[in-house]
């Protein structure tokens, strides 16, 4: 079982042993060092807590709650939420900070807490490793009877979240409205299942709903990939819809399907978006190392400038913030506008891609067809005992022109043709690697021959 620590935030397996997996001990520990240290930093902090809809959410947020209150903090209780949602709600009420328990595309036998500062964004990595390092060490933290913090509860944040995506500037609420689009939301039995069609309704759309119940047990595997959406492609055909939408438990990531049941990809739910608002104004745009070449190729057709950064949102965020980036976001279907706010937003990439099917007047199918064309195999390889990473990166260095790799995350080869890049995950015990070619053919040779590398230096 598993218990991760990253700029992700505390994430891991329900059950089993202290510090091993996600224990309530872990959960008091973790959550008691993020309070202490937004008392250090602020006077009287006020912090929002939320959950998506997986089961344990249920009785993890009663300890996170209590747990602040403990240590004297006020507590805006949002309970059944989305990650962007809590990152307006945060910013919406000038609070301190804001915990989500979400383990977002993980199976349902995983949870987490997501950390967020005062600007409703994830915490950066000297803050995180400071949550980590004082866990073990909280001292004469918690206050009496007379100093709880008091827990104030919010019915539906998704009100905040609704109106800020319907006020973004670029967004064309009438044409939409006239559009009468008809889609089929997969909302993965979270809260995307409430959420989403709520926005699509306010939008004049007719919505069929599938998997909209937000008990947490989800329906398939959670990562909204290709292999997961069958039922989704299935119902878009059989419901002559316009577009499905589906999301994962937290509703950060977001993926299109087109009319005629074929899935308009992850990798170009940030281009088709970024497309859009670059057609309105210019500017940087921004993705990490494992997306596709597509986003630097629409940039640059409107004449603009395009930069990479290590993967995770944190990391895409700081980059968006140096280069000023009107758009980015990464490769997963996380698209951020910071006309909204700095977070990967399922909500804000629904209403900036009906506003281009309107203004493209096109169907879904034919939009796909638009895209920059290229195949991207993304494979993973579980860490063991066996596994030697440095073995592998060492292997890999010898192998290829040192002018063509990319070390800033992992290792990132890239090619005349496309990239190969291997990096350890900060979600799951595992190497990623991801690799884009021309065509699948090609990219299947980029696998062959870094899994020759692999195979001989583990």
């Amino acid at each position: 079982m598993t218990l991760i620590k990253s700029i992700s935030g505390i994430r891991g397996t329900l059950g089993g042993e202290e510090d091993k997996n996600l224990t309530p001990i872990d959960v008091v520990k973790y959550v008691s060092s993020y309070g202490k240290k937004l008392k250090k930093d602020s006077r009287n902090p006020k912090v929002a807590v939320g959950r998506d809809g997986r089961i344990s959410g249920i009785q993890i947020i009663e300890l996170v709650k209590s747990t602040l209150s403990m240590l004297g903090i006020t507590v805006y209780d949002i309970d059944l939420t989305t990650t962007p949602t809590t990152q307006l709600f945060i910013i919406e009420h000038n609070l301190a900070g804001g915990i989500i328990l979400t383990a977002s595309h993980n199976p349902g036998n995983w949870n987490a807490l997501k950390l967020f500062n005062s600007n409703g964004e994830f915490l950066s990595k000297s803050d995180g490793e400071e949550v980590i390092k004082n866990s073990n060490n909280l001292g004469n933290c918690f206050v009496n009877e007379i100093d709880l913090g008091q827990i104030i509860k919010f019915e539906n944040s998704f009100d905040i979240h609704i109106k800020n995506v319907l006020n973004l500037k670029h967004v064309n609420i009438d044409g939409i409205y006239k559009k009468k689009f008809k889609v089929v939301v997969d909302g993965i039995n979270s809260s995307g299942g409430i959420i989403i069609p709520e926005l699509l309704e306010k939008l004049n759309c007719e919505v069929v709903k599938i998997n909209c119940n937000p008990n947490g047990d989800f329906s398939h595997n959670p990562e909204p990939l290709d292999k997961n959406l069958t039922d989704l492609k299935n119902t878009v055909v059989k419901e002559k819809a316009d577009l499905g939408i589906a999301v994962d438990p937290d509703v950060d990531r977001l993926v299109f399907v087109c009319e005629d049941g074929v899935l308009f990809g992850e990798e170009n739910t940030l281009v088709a978006c970024s497309d859009f608002v670059l057609s309105k104004e210019k500017g940087s745009t921004v993705s990490n190392m494992s997306s596709t070449l597509g986003l630097k190729d629409v940039t640059e057709r409107h004449g603009c400038e395009y930069f990479s950064s290590k993967v995770g949102e944190v990391n895409v965020v700081e980059m968006m913030k140096a280069k000023k980036a009107i758009i980015g976001g990464e490769g997963n279907g996380g698209v951020i506008y910071p006309e909204s706010h700095y977070g990967r937003d399922a909500l804000v990439g629904i209403v900036l891609f009906l506003s281009y099917l309107v203004e493209k007047n096109q169907k879904v199918s034919m939009i796909l067809n638009s895209m920059p064309s290229y195949f991207m195999l993304k494979e993973k390889i579980s860490l063991d005992e066996k596994i030697v990473i440095d073995s592998i990166f060492l292997g890999i260095k010898s192998t290829y022109d040192e002018n063509k790799l990319d070390t800033r995350d992992g290792i990132k080869i890239n090619k005349n043709n496309g990239w190969i890049h291997l990096r350890k995950s900060n979600t799951e015990p595992i190497i990623r690697i991801y690799i884009e070619a021309a065509n699948k053919e090609e990219s299947e040779m980029f696998f062959s021959e870094i899994k020759k590398i692999i195979d001989t230096n583990s």
